[in-house]
């Protein structure tokens, strides 16, 4: 098993790395075939190494939130693992793949649907977990059954996500938690102003008709012109949503954005401060599928997918945490590439020089 393991991760760190089987041979002493029974059906049990990757995520998070201060964020949002749809005639089509529509794209997308959950503080970023929706639970019941999980944090906390998951089942489990909840919500909200029912978007726009009640708020070297309203809103009892234009589209309906906090001590410029840390996970989704084979593994059973993404996770882990000191992905990565890139011109440094004509050799290496 370890054997197996092992020659998948460096398999990630080799240029040209794709996610096929082919891969993972270059670097083991077994057949293509063989490690993919591994991950398919072979008789190692993932759930032990996810509990373990899940507990030494909450250990470092949780320890640097005590450590600093600074708030846990849970960040949660979903990407698509785009696949080719096979023929009808296919006799062993991919598992658990289906069209979902993608909101990058704009259309539908066949491939596999993941729910990723990330765990921040104060810069260390850390993918907690990474599941599978296949349309046997609800993507709301996913995150919930996650958050129940989470132990409470050792300082207040926010749940990061956008408008597909601003639930009431999911901001009260997280209540729960120790989490208030920071999020996108849709403009066709119901909000209610002095009693009255009213759209979001309809509120938005009585109150741009001057700039009365708006404030001006720099965000990351951004101006926003932005409306507070705290009350109630449908599902949720009191919270403050905040109604935002960039300062160059004020009153403009399609540049109209707006965000929900639980916490309504918090001043609008915390609010969006603490949002704009749920970029982290867009980063991830980034880095997995140009870095880790998000888009291009080749495996067909939804047991071996499950088990690769496991391992992706666990990679990405080793990136932030494996190299001296807590560091980016992309740093960690970059360093662990160059590690094994040294160490294989090392062994073929060494064969070389036990060569009968070493300083032939030599002088043909220039």
């Amino acid at each position: 098993m370890i054997n197996h393991l092992i020659s998948i991760l460096i398999s990630i760190f080799i240029s040209g790395y794709h996610g096929k089987t082919t891969d993972f041979a270059k670097n083991s002493s077994c057949h293509r075939t063989t490690i993919a029974h591994f991950l398919n059906s072979g008789k190692w049990d993932n759930s032990l190494l996810s509990d373990t990757l899940k507990r030494s995520v909450i250990e470092i998070i949780y320890s640097e939130a005590a450590r600093t201060g600074k708030p846990v964020f849970c960040i949660v949002d979903d990407t698509i693992a785009s696949k080719t749809k096979p023929s009808s005639q296919a006799l062993y089509p991919i598992e658990d793949a289906y069209f979902h529509q993608s909101h990058l794209k704009g259309k539908q997308d066949y491939g596999h649907q993941a729910v990723a959950v990330m765990l921040s503080c104060n810069g260390i970023v850390l993918n907690y977990a990474f599941v599978m929706y296949n349309k046997s639970i609800s993507k709301i019941d996913i995150v919930q059954n996650i958050a129940k999980e989470l132990p409470v944090p050792p300082v207040m906390s926010y749940f990061l996500c956008d408008c597909w998951y601003v639930s009431e089942k999911i901001i009260n489990t997280f209540v729960q938690k120790g989490f208030h909840t920071i999020g996108a919500l849709k403009t066709n909200r119901l909000l209610y102003p002095s009693g009255m029912k009213k759209k979001l978007s309809e509120l938005a726009a009585e109150r741009s008709t001057t700039h009365k009640g708006f404030d001006l708020v720099t965000v990351k070297k951004r101006n926003y012109y932005v409306y507070r309203y705290e009350g109630n809103l449908s599902g949720i009892e009191n919270a403050v949503v905040l109604l935002s234009y960039p300062e160059k589209a004020f009153g403009n309906p399609k540049a109209l954005r707006a965000f929900i906090s639980t916490n309504v001590s918090l001043s609008t410029q915390e609010i969006l401060s603490c949002y704009v840390c749920r970029w982290p996970i867009e980063i991830f989704f980034r880095q997995c599928k140009n870095h880790l084979a998000l888009d291009t593994y080749q495996i067909r059973s939804s047991k071996g997918i499950q088990r690769y993404w496991l391992l992706m996770s666990l990679t990405h882990y080793i990136c932030v945490t494996g190299t001296g000191g807590y560091r980016s992905f992309q740093d960690g990565y970059h360093r662990i590439c160059s590690a094994v890139h040294q160490e294989k011109y090392q062994y073929l440094f060494l064969c070389a020089k036990a060569s009968d004509d070493f300083e032939a050799f030599m002088k043909l290496a220039g």
